[in-house]
C-alpha cells in the first residue's frame, strides 16, 4: 500500500536504518539512551513552559499536547 504520505517500503526502510544504529555509538541521539534522554529533555522544557506545576488545568494540557 503506497500513497503521497504513505509508503510501507519506505517506513520499512526507515525501520531498518534505525535498528542499524542502535548500537553504533557514533550516532548521536539515535541510540536508545540518547533517544530516551532526547524525549526526557523535551518533556522537562514543555514542564518549565507550562509553569512548573505538578497540577495543572486539564485544557492547558490538552492544548499543549495538540502543538505535539
Amino acid at each position: 500500500m503506497c500513497g503521497p504520505k504513505f509508503c510501507s517500503m519506505k517506513i520499512t526502510q526507515d525501520v531498518r536504518d534505525y535498528a542499524a544504529t542502535l548500537n553504533d555509538p557514533n550516532s548521536v541521539g539515535m541510540t536508545m539512551s540518547g533517544t530516551i534522554e532526547d524525549g526526557m529533555a523535551q518533556m522537562s522544557q514543555k514542564f518549565k513552559e507550562m509553569g512548573g506545576q505538578v497540577y495543572l488545568d486539564a485544557e492547558k494540557v490538552k492544548q499543549s499536547n495538540k502543538a505535539l
